[in-house]
């Protein structure tokens, strides 16, 4: 009996060390930010240090997507940790409580806890930039405080100096629901952004000596693409290079996986894509600005060795790949996300993973990771899966794929097809070398990409017999619907 306990002493002495202590959590969300303008993923362009040096000390995840490439219904599904067939948001108006009265959201889990919980911000859907300043579509029972900043970019914005390309648009639309820009006389701390990181650092001092969940949603580089100008001075339009689109690529379809393009945007100039370049790249170089101001008030608090730091996107961006712009597709580029977790106690920290994560899988991972149990029961158990194990080892086996679905046409609240345009679902599930895309269940076309061999996902190889029953296997793992 004493040898068995003492072997028992010498496994746990071995173990993984994830105490179960009350570690802080800070999570940072960005909105409508694509990998493909930060320096930790690959940019050679971009000018992003302070998630640059968040991505070298935790693990990158070079693998995670989202669950629904729009805000509402992305946001909706990494804030419960249950995906959009679950929550039954499909687009931007709906609030999830509607469909599920009882499910427990993130926040949540972290009060049933013992943690101060607060947002300050952007995290549950707000419409950008109408409602910055508001309330949006929040979701009161997840806070025990809410702060919503209105900085000068929204007064910018009602002087009508933004530039955009649907200027006959209604207000709705005019600057966040297709390309507008301007590049600001404002300074950082005049700016939404810029008054939510000194929020942010604010709510860490006044609550330092207890544990605490603090929710920092930045709104940018989401349209109108503002930040000051010294931000746009960063990248001279004339030095940026434009994606190349093969000619026919569209024609050859599956007409819904185009089916996010605008109208306006076919307008658009070679003068006119770099400029609006140049202003996404400037909108994400100001919100890494913030980022590292945010970070930098954890260190000076001395709260960095006791807070766990996740930093995530809602969704991927096009920026002309594809001839696309903005989000609402099922290619890489748009399903996609940014995802870094820093736990100061993971052994895995300074790597990158490259294994297939969703942002649903948060929930799971921050209730671990807190020593907190998970919702269970038929109304609140989770969809997604703990990443502890990859945050000890970032390389270890991991089989599970991820799932990404967007609509087309016009649904109801809840989903059921209206008027002339009718509205069905795209599904797509990848695994680290596939994506395999199904548009309506098969009757509107499917895609399958090889990123080894085609990582612009230029080539569909669906209807190749050589991979019929590689089609086989991945369809296995769509939804039946």
């Amino acid at each position: 009996m004493i040898r068995l306990l003492s072997l028992v002493a010498l496994a746990l002495c071995a173990a993984p060390s994830f105490a179960a202590e009350k570690m802080n959590v800070l999570f940072i969300v960005s909105d409508d930010l694509t990998n493909n303008t930060l320096g930790c993923y690959g940019s050679k362009v971009a000018k992003s240090p302070n998630i640059d040096k968040l991505a070298a000390k935790g693990v990158r995840f070079d693998r995670a997507y989202c669950q629904f490439p729009l805000c509402n219904p992305s946001r909706a599904s990494f804030l419960t940790g249950l995906r959009p067939d679950t929550t039954k948001v499909y687009e931007n108006a709906t609030q999830f409580r509607k469909n599920l009265p009882d499910a427990q959201s993130l926040g949540q889990t972290f009060q049933k806890g013992g943690y101060y919980v607060a947002r300050v911000g952007k995290l549950y859907h707000y419409g950008v930039p109408a409602q910055i300043g508001t309330d949006g579509l929040d979701d009161k029972p997840s806070w025990m405080k809410t702060i919503n900043p209105r900085g000068r970019d929204k007064d910018d914005e009602d002087k009508d100096l933004i530039f955009t390309l649907n200027p006959k648009a209604k207000a709705s639309a005019r600057f966040g629901g297709t390309l507008s820009w301007l590049a600001s006389e404002g300074k950082d701390d005049e700016m939404t952004d810029g008054m939510i990181a000194d929020a942010v650092i604010k709510q860490m001092e006044a609550n330092k000596d207890k544990p605490f969940f603090l929710a920092c949603g930045f709104f940018r580089p989401h349209t109108p693409y503002v930040a000051p100008k010294a931000y746009f001075d960063m990248y001279p339009p004339d030095k940026l290079e434009l994606p190349k689109v093969p000619a026919g690529h569209r024609d050859a379809g599956p007409a819904p996986a185009f089916g996010s393009a605008k109208p306006e945007q076919e307008k658009l100039t070679d003068d006119l894509r770099r400029k609006a370049l140049q202003a996404y790249y400037a909108s994400t170089t100001f919100m890494d600005a913030q980022v590292g101001r945010v970070l930098d008030g954890l260190e000076k608090l001395k709260l960095a060795d006791k807070t766990i730091v996740v930093f995530i996107s809602d969704h991927g961006y096009h920026l002309g790949e594809h001839g696309l712009w903005q989000k609402m597709s099922l290619f890489e580029n748009s399903a996609r996300v940014p995802l870094i977790v820093y736990d100061p106690r993971a052994k895995g920290n300074g790597k990158a993973s490259a294994r297939t994560v969703e942002l649903i899988d948060l929930h799971p991972t921050l209730a671990d990771l807190a020593g907190l149990p998970a919702p269970e029961g038929k109304a609140t158990k989770l969809d997604g899966v703990s990443l502890k194990p990859l945050l000890t080892d970032p390389a270890a086996k991991w089989e599970k794929p991820a799932l990404t679905q967007v609509s087309r046409g016009t649904p109801t609240a809840t989903g059921e097809p209206v008027g002339k345009n009718p509205w069905f679902l795209g599904y797509s599930v990848r695994n680290e070398r596939y994506r395999y895309t199904e548009w309506d269940g098969g009757k509107k076309g499917a895609q399958l990409f090889d990123y080894d061999t085609d990582p612009g996902e230029l080539k569909n190889i669906a209807d190749d017999a050589k991979h019929a029953d590689l089609v086989k296997q991945l369809k296995a793992l769509l939804p039946k619907k």
